[in-house]
Order: structure tokens, then C-alpha cells, then sequence
């Protein structure tokens, strides 16, 4: 009898924390694979208490971060996920209009998924010349000028990115 292998990565994304915690990132993370925070982290115990919900938490930091956050933290992470070549940093752009010398290092690094944070804006974004995706997931903390704070749920799975979530939270 042969098994079944399923693989699939179902991953939160979150950013612009800015130290504010919110009790309901267990409950849209619990049944993720892994989280990814796009920066402005603020205090460390964000990625502490974000590691106590999945054991694989990817952290870029921010323009605000320093201390302990900026010594754990790298700037830029590149990395293979379930096929698909994935970028996050914190301040990347976004198609049509891509921050300083990020459209190269997008296509010189084949790069299929870009994450970001930095400008508070919700953007869930293909860009067609690149053929990747790009994802900001807005602000999922109180500072700044949002009304609205939000954090995206996606799946991966064998190189296909699909069912792309955004959430709301009030």
C-alpha cells in the first residue's frame, strides 16, 4: 500500500506590528506552516510570541527596528518554498513602481514571490513582466495612519501560490 504525501505550506504574513500585539494572530496563524513578518517589528517579544504559534517564523527588519530585533533579524531573506523562489524584505516597492535597484534583484535571483511591508497599504499585486507575485500585507499594528488593519493568509503548494486570504482585523 502506497502513502499519500501531501505538500503544501499554508503560511501567515503579517507587518508593521510596531510592538502591538493582538491575541487574534493565534487565531488566524494556528493552522499555518510558517509566518512571515515583512518588518517594523518594534519589540522583540513579537517574534517570541509569534514563535509560540508555529515553530517556523521568517523575520525581516524594519526602518523602526533596532536593538535586539536588528541583531536577530536579517534585511533581506531569499529562499525556495514548495517550488517557489520567495524574497521578503521590508521596503521592496511594488510592480510599476519597485524601490532602487529591487527589479534587478528580482529577476536576477528568478524570484516568483515578493512579501514587503514598509508602506502600511494593503497590496495583493501580479506583475506580468516579472512573472511573480507581490504581497504587502498592510499594517497589523495601531501605529500609523491605516484605519484598517489587516494580514494575508496563502497557501503554497508544488510552485503554485493560491487562496491568497486577506483578513480584517477590528
Amino acid at each position: 500500500m502506497g502513502y499519500l504525501y501531501i505538500s503544501m505550506q499554508k503560511i501567515g504574513i503579517l507587518g508593521d506590528t510596531h510592538s502591538y500585539w493582538d491575541d487574534k494572530f493565534y487565531e488566524y496563524f494556528k493552522d499555518c506552516d510558517e509566518i512571515w513578518h515583512t518588518g517594523d517589528v518594534g519589540d522583540i517579544t513579537i517574534i517570541e510570541r509569534l514563535k509560540t504559534i508555529v515553530p517556523v517564523v521568517r523575520v525581516v527588519y524594519g526602518n523602526i527596528d533596532h536593538g535586539e530585533v536588528r541583531r536577530k533579524c536579517d534585511e533581506l531573506l531569499i529562499f525556495d518554498i514548495e517550488g517557489v523562489r520567495t524574497l521578503i524584505t521590508h521596503i521592496g516597492g511594488y510592480p510599476g513602481k519597485w524601490s532602487k535597484g529591487m527589479k534587478n534583484l528580482l529577476r536576477e535571483n528568478d524570484i516568483r514571490l515578493m512579501v514587503d511591508g514598509h508602506s502600511h497599504i494593503l497590496r495583493v499585486m501580479y506583475d506580468k513582466e516579472l512573472d511573480l507575485l507581490h504581497i504587502n500585507p498592510g499594517a497589523a499594528g495601531r501605529q500609523g495612519w491605516q484605519k484598517v488593519r489587516t494580514i494575508v493568509r496563502l497557501t503554497i503548494d508544488n510552485g503554485d501560490m493560491r487562496d491568497a486570504e486577506v483578513i480584517e482585523l477590528a
